[in-house]
């Protein structure tokens, strides 16, 4: 028996198995079968809280008559401890088959030990579009003075850029072979010594995920959409995916105009910016803004400043989406020191979750969260990140602060 075999065999009583149809939709049953990776850390307890808030606004929605059945993938620590791998090949083969899954925190060492296992999820399920819509939620302490101007989705290229893994040490023999083919070859003065990186960045690649931000756009009547790059520099690589995105938009027969077109009556506004004035422009023209996206490594800078903005990386969601199988997740990281207290926010998984409920088509569930989550929040009996920024609130446990959501649906 195959693991893909496996993973439908284990299915529970009354779920059925996700798929997609002839025309790469989503076929939705009614109870259907989700994914889940605990996590390292936090994970467990973000996880538990993020399960009662999502099975909560289910069930509110549709009065029993839909219900998502959760089966339990492993990765990281708790994979390690249980098969010796972190990253088993069943769970990988278990996403695929699914189609959908949420997962928590995995921890990766800085410098020495495993690869990301974020990364490779990424890149062995070909989620190809990391997508992180960044909205205020009332109640939340900002930074900025006026963070309900913010409302922007994100979608970050996940598979190409410096982010591919093609690098070698400085010193080694790769390395020095690759300095050597560069210097003698095509006139470079590198340092025989310097570590090396490929930056990877190809048509196809590309479109593929700007048309997913251009169809998001489309779908949801934003406004605009901006092609976020370093071209003025990088000129084949970045500068490419500028090109490569205003081309793509040009095909759509007309739904899209470029910035300043005075015919654009009923159009979506396509433009772009300089990576480093997007940050400024976040700052200080967010309204602006409305649909960005971007190669891989200005997404990863610009989603977390983004989401400094409405209030930190705790309440900030994502999904890592390819053409097969959707991955959703917490944004922060594993935060050890706080495994098991039942401390930590899990407004970001919830939030995450979300974002899975909309992609199953579960809109009526999904809209009930966000408002009481607010309402949570607004009330003052919040977790100790909260707690330490508004005035006269009540520190609760990660676990209580998921029951006040449920309460205030």
């Amino acid at each position: 028996m195959t693991s893909n075999e496996s993973i439908l065999a284990k299915l529970p009583a009354g779920a059925s198995a996700i798929t997609i149809d002839a025309a790469g939709a989503l076929v939705v049953p009614d109870q259907p079968a989700v994914g889940f990776i605990e996590g390292d850390g936090i994970g467990p307890d973000i996880w538990a809280a993020t399960r009662l808030v999502l099975d909560a606004a289910v069930s509110k929605a549709f009065s029993g008559a839909r219900r998502l059945h959760w089966l339990e993938l492993l990765a990281g620590e708790k994979a390690h401890q249980a098969t010796g791998e972190y990253l088993p090949q069943a769970t990988i083969e278990g996403i695929r088959d699914l189609k959908v899954a949420l997962k928590g925190p995995l921890t990766t060492p800085v410098g020495g030990g495993f690869r990301s296992l974020n990364v490779t999820l990424r890149q062995v399920l070909d989620l190809y579009a990391c997508i992180r819509p960044v909205r205020y939620i009332p109640g939340v302490p900002s930074p900025v003075k006026r963070p309900q101007d913010v409302d922007m989705v994100i979608f970050r290229e996940n598979t190409e850029d410096v982010y591919a893994g093609i690098e070698w040490p400085a010193g080694s023999p790769e390395a020095r072979e690759v300095v050597q083919f560069l210097n003698d070859k095509l006139g470079t003065h590198l340092d025989p010594e310097a570590a090396i990186g490929i930056k990877p960045m190809s048509r196809t690649k590309t479109r593929r995920l700007v048309r997913m931000a251009l169809e998001y756009a489309l779908a949801q009547g934003r406004p605009s959409v901006t092609l976020v790059h370093k071209g003025n520099i990088m000129k084949f690589t970045e500068g490419a995916f500028k090109d490569w995105g205003y081309e793509l938009a040009a095909e759509y027969g007309g739904k899209f105009a470029p910035e300043g077109d005075e015919a654009a009556q009923d159009q979506i506004v396509i433009k772009d910016r300089i990576a480093d004035n997007m940050f400024q422009q976040a700052l200080l023209r967010p309204a602006d803004y409305s649909v960005l996206a971007m190669p891989n490594l200005n997404g990863d800078y610009l989603s977390d400043a983004l989401a400094a903005q409405v209030g930190g990386l705790g309440m900030a969601p994502g999904a890592n989406i390819g053409d097969d199988a959707a991955l959703f997740e917490a944004t922060h990281g594993s935060a050890p020191k706080y495994a098991g207290q039942d401390k930590v926010n899990p407004g970001s998984l919830i939030l995450s979750g979300v974002m899975l409920l909309e992609h199953l088509g579960w809109a009526e569930a999904a809209q009930l969260i966000p408002t009481a989550l607010s309402k949570a929040i607004q009330a003052g009996q919040v977790t100790y990140d909260l707690a330490r920024q508004i005035e006269g609130a009540e520190e609760v446990a990660c676990s209580a602060f998921a029951r006040q959501v449920v309460e205030h649906m």
